[in-house]
């Protein structure tokens, strides 16, 4: 049994941020700066209590006779306790002989086209582990792109405009960075699980560095864009992150109407139709949250009884990054046409070209985990570098001049008839017919 790391790194970054946030919206009250400590206080604390109502939710505390836990919940100190009981568990893993255990089947990768499934004994200690891990990873992106995120974004913002960085936002920054990543990792990682659940998933030390790098150059380069842009042209950073988060919030409604599916009902018992209507709405809120900083790396589609769309869609991709990578590429064109005396010290061009290669390694990275660190690329139908190889052929198809009209005409008129051609042998024989004919009356 694993030792449930995942879950103290999830809990780590928790406390660890939720402190420096109350401890840099303290050293905002005593200079006076009454907006950025309201702000500060607002990402934190409403990012703490959508995880707690998350963790309540999974091991659906309400319905059980839970009192202490639930108050631990209400005073925010619910994933510390979550944490110490999955440690708990696992530290009496053997002591007690379950009388009860599970029986779960799983496929291995394909080894030379084929593939053996295996039977293993879950005990009951190992799935609350498993409960509790799936609960984390949840919370983990819930914190990362409801809390962590627009902090790290508030915080550069801050930071640029006072042209200083202080010891406490700048601790909180970095801390927030890491948790926005970690949350992505996770999505990579559930988006793994959920679209292969019946084979058995490893994920190796390589492809966690490689999802790392990709995710961090990812949206430390979407965060600076953002906060360069919103520092010269205020107006209009309301316009473009409303029609990000619209565009990615009803696409999936779109799909989902278009599908001329019924509504789906089984995504919890106890919830009505109500309830269901808002949890939907929530994961919509979610997923266009995640989208707006990074890819999400999975497709909600709510017509499926997963909600998620298990079909590997490298176009989908590509068009994202393609329109993420112009939209960056606009909005810094923007700035650097409208910069102010801000940026008097800074070497404008070389920031552009800096944040652009830094958006493009973010690609080559992600390139490089589907292609070679992806556990599960022996299950893919066409893996990366067909796809693109597809899209080159696409574009070389679009771009080759085509033949002029006579040129064709030419070129058709001179070759010879088929031999299968009957009436084109007959064609052929008349017209050498005629040509002697004439030759000899010319002669004659």
């Amino acid at each position: 049994m694993r030792l449930p790391g995942s879950i103290f790194v999830s809990v780590s970054l928790f406390t660890a941020e939720t402190a420096a946030a109350l401890c840099l919206s303290a050293a905002y009250r005593s200079a006076g700066d009454r907006v950025w400590q309201t702000l500060t206080l607002l990402f934190a604390l409403a990012a703490s209590a959508l995880v707690q109502l998350a963790l309540t939710f999974v091991h659906r505390d309400l319905g059980r006779d839970r009192p202490l836990v639930l108050l631990m919940h209400l005073l925010q100190l619910g994933p510390i306790v979550r944490c110490l009981e999955a440690f708990s568990i696992y530290g009496g893993v053997g002591r007690i002989e379950e009388p009860y255990v599970s029986i779960t089947r799983k496929k291995q990768m394909p080894n030379g086209g084929q593939s053996e499934e295996v039977e293993r004994q879950v005990g009951q200690a190992e799935g609350k582990l498993v409960a509790h891990r799936a609960a984390f990873a949840r919370t983990s992106v819930i914190q990362a792109f409801l809390g962590s995120a627009p902090q790290l974004t508030l915080q550069l913002y801050i930071c640029v405009l006072q042209q200083a960085v202080s010891i406490g936002r700048g601790t909180l920054m970095v801390i927030s960075l890491l948790s926005v990543v970690y949350g992505a990792l996770r999505c990579n990682i559930l988006a793994i699980k959920i679209k292969y659940d019946e084979y058995e998933v490893e994920v190796r030390p390589v492809a966690y560095l490689c999802i790392f790098l990709w995710r961090s150059f990812e949206i430390a380069t979407r965060v600076a864009v953002l906060v360069l842009f919103s520092s010269v042209l205020r107006i209009w950073v309301l316009p473009v992150v409303l029609a990000n988060f619209l565009a990615f919030f009803s696409y999936p409604w779109l799909l989902f109407w278009r599908s001329h599916s019924p509504f789906p009902e089984n995504i919890e018992k106890t919830l009505t139709r109500v309830g269901t209507t808002m949890a939907l709405g929530l994961l919509t809120f979610l997923y266009a949250c995640i989208n707006m900083f990074c890819w999400s790396a999975v497709q909600l589609k709510l017509s499926d009884p997963d909600l998620i769309s298990k079909s590997q869609n490298w176009y989908r991709i590509a068009v994202y990054y393609m329109l993420r990578l112009v939209e960056n590429a606009a909005l810094l064109l923007l700035w650097y046409t409208f910069r102010t005396e801000v940026y008097r010290f800074v070497c404008a061009p070389l920031l552009v070209l800096h944040l652009l290669a830094s958006y493009v390694v973010a690609v080559f990275f992600m390139l490089i985990f589907y292609q070679f660190c992806h556990p599960c690329r022996r299950l893919f139908t066409s893996n990366v570098s067909h796809g693109l190889w597809e899209c080159s052929q696409f574009l070389c198809l679009h771009c080759r001049p085509h033949p002029p009209e006579d040129k064709a005409m030419d070129k058709a008129g001179l070759e010879l008839p088929s031999p299968t051609n009957k009436d084109g042998i007959q064609e052929r024989v008349y017209e050498m017919s005629s040509t002697v004919i004439l030759s000899v009356c010319g002669n004659s």
